[in-house]
């Protein structure tokens, strides 16, 4: 019945509105049907057994792989995104926790988040350790950028982040942030870096050219995870006191937009190529997913009993979820918001 009443209205105002704006309603119902349709068809596609505690993801859409950290095994899964398996596991060092590729260089940094924090760089094409890298205390997340051959890890402890030439694999620059650095994500297109202050309730705004802080944006209570669209320059950072994703516009550095993602956001990964942003929420256990266009959720999806970190493919649309309880990583496809 509702269905029949939007109808008849929708008729009524378009009898007395102009051309151009019964068009302009038109494009937009049809672009909102086609966006419930996609995100109708994101769903959990699959479950892949990782090792103990999985929390950090990355994935190299060139060759349609995926790896995670497996924080008490000690180890890196790679998966298979075409069969959706572990085809090697790979020995990563005391408390694997975050994960970056540099699709260039071929090269896995992982952070082992314990006191003595280290990085440890694994070569993908033999998996095998290559190097270890010591920086600060309790490196939690790791962020690359391929273009300068440059690794960025958040040292939550000691606040800083350690910068790390890809070539030396030997720490350049150590930059003071905000209290409680977490989620680290690289602009690689205007070589800057973000990263999100738990504590401190920030992002700080990093030059890779100079490495040094040039702004600090205020986001809210507790801000957690952070992702960069480059097509679009723009930001998106899970604000996990506020229940909310913030929006800011990499030029400006000002925060344009907050979308409500209840309950707390915790993980955060966007598509560059569709625009979809992936919110893992907790204690919900859901992802949600949001359009970069209309600033709104558009599904969610139950996906775990205690989801970590989240990563997508642009290229086969599938976003990849740890699941820490239960020693797993769950397969979201079809999504585009």
């Amino acid at each position: 019945m509702r269905s029949i009443q939007g109808v008849i209205v929708t008729a009524i105002a378009a009898a007395v509105l102009s051309p151009a704006a019964v068009a302009t309603t038109a494009a937009s119902a049809r672009l909102a049907r086609q966006a419930a349709h996609a995100a109708a068809g994101c769903r959990v596609a699959g479950t892949i057994r990782v090792g103990r505690d999985p929390r950090g993801v990355a994935v190299n859409p060139a060759t349609n792989t995926i790896y995670v950290a497996n924080v008490q095994s000690g180890t890196v899964s790679r998966i298979s995104g075409r069969a959706d398996t572990v085809t090697a596991t790979i020995a990563a060092g005391a408390s694997p926790f975050g994960v970056a590729l540099d699709l260039r260089t071929r090269r896995i940094d992982v952070t082992n988040s314990g006191q003595d924090g280290q990085v440890t760089v694994i070569s993908a094409r033999t998996k095998r350790i290559v190097a270890t890298v010591a920086v600060g205390r309790l490196p939690l997340f790791v962020a690359v950028n391929p273009k300068t051959n440059t690794v960025y890890a958040t040292n939550q402890e000691d606040a800083t982040v350690s910068v790390i030439s890809g070539r030396t694999n030997t720490v350049t620059k150590t930059i003071r942030v905000g209290s409680d650095p977490q989620g680290v994500a690289v602009n690689p297109v205007t070589n800057r870096l973000y990263v999100a202050n738990l504590s401190g309730n920030t992002v700080s705004v990093i030059s890779g050219k100079t490495n040094r802080v040039t702004a600090t944006i205020h986001v809210g209570t507790r801000p957690d995870a952070v992702a960069v669209n480059p097509r679009t320059n723009t930001i998106y950072v899970g604000v996990a006191g506020q229940n909310k994703v913030k929006v800011i516009n990499g030029k400006t550095n000002k925060v344009t937009a907050a979308i409500r993602v209840s309950p707390s956001p915790e993980g955060v990964a966007v598509n560059p190529r569709t625009g979809t942003i992936f919110v893992t929420t907790y204690p919900s256990h859901k992802v949600a997913v949001i359009s970069a266009r209309t600033k709104t959720v558009t599904n969610t999806i139950r996906a775990g009993s205690g989801l970590g970190e989240i990563a997508v493919n642009p290229a086969t649309n599938k976003a990849y979820v740890t699941d820490p309880l239960r020693k797993t990583v769950k397969v979201l496809a079809s999504c585009r918001a």
